[in-house]
């Protein structure tokens, strides 16, 4: 028999294979059942007395010796009413909580949610941000356009501005070393610094997304949605922005 079965009434391992056994063996001795199952006796004791409290395994005293013995296995029926029943409960009682426990949730704010993506997936980062723009009131965003980092991105959509135009998204950039271009609904202004760590940060509809090349020379990235985060970058990159 598939133990599988048991274990979804509430069985172990060591309990289900020493349930079987004592159907498969008759009355028996915890000492006949710890060798049947290859287990030591302090382990078969546990599982019998388990079965005993599930009511599925009972005992009687034969020569000052307590000899154990199945049940009906009709009996495991009681494990999935009982089970059902303490669901039941336990069903009704949450009802009652949950107001409680989503006051605690909101009471902490909304928490940030990162997803990180790997070479093959710096494309869908694109797709987001014309996604999340297309959706947002805001049909404006910001990045910081690392020359390190800027050969890796648009490479995996090259139609990228194309479709950033047709759908009426306009973009200010700040490029961080040479290169880039105007294609259209784009500002640009240039920030001269050096940096051996380039990042390219764009910042978009309640969304700040980071890449940058990892070890391998292969970009990575990470975005975090927080519309706190958000803000707080955009503000940062307006401030720098009208002082350029």
């Amino acid at each position: 028999m598939d133990i599988n079965l048991l274990k979804k009434l509430g069985f172990s391992d060591k309990s289900a294979k020493v349930y079987l056994a004592l159907l498969s063996l008759g009355p028996s001795s915890v000492r006949k059942l710890a060798e049947n199952c290859d287990l030591n006796r302090g382990t078969t004791y546990d599982a019998l007395k388990w079965l005993q409290d599930s009511g599925v395994v009972n005992y009687y005293n034969k020569d000052k010796k307590q000899t154990f013995v199945a049940e009906d296995p009709a009996k495991l029926s009681n494990i999935v009413r009982e089970n059902k029943e303490k669901l039941d409960m336990a069903e009704k009682k949450l009802a009652t909580v949950i107001p409680e426990l989503q006051a605690l949730f909101h009471k902490g704010g909304e928490r940030p949610v990162a997803k990180y993506y790997n070479k093959k997936e710096i494309g869908k980062i694109l797709e987001d941000v014309i996604e999340s723009c297309v959706e947002s009131e805001d049909k404006t965003y910001y990045i910081y356009s690392a020359e390190g980092v800027r050969k890796y991105i648009y490479d995996v959509f090259p139609t990228f501005s194309d479709v950033r135009i047709a759908k009426g998204i306009s973009v200010k950039v700040i490029a961080i070393g040479q290169g880039g271009e105007i294609r259209g609904l784009d500002e640009r202004k240039y920030l001269q610094v050096k940096t051996e760590t380039p990042t390219y940060i764009l910042i978009y509809a309640g969304k700040t997304a980071y890449i940058s090349i990892d070890a391998k020379d292969e970009p990575v990235g990470v975005v975090i949605e927080n519309e706190g985060v958000y803000q707080t970058q955009k503000l940062i990159f307006n401030s720098l922005w009208s002082n350029l």
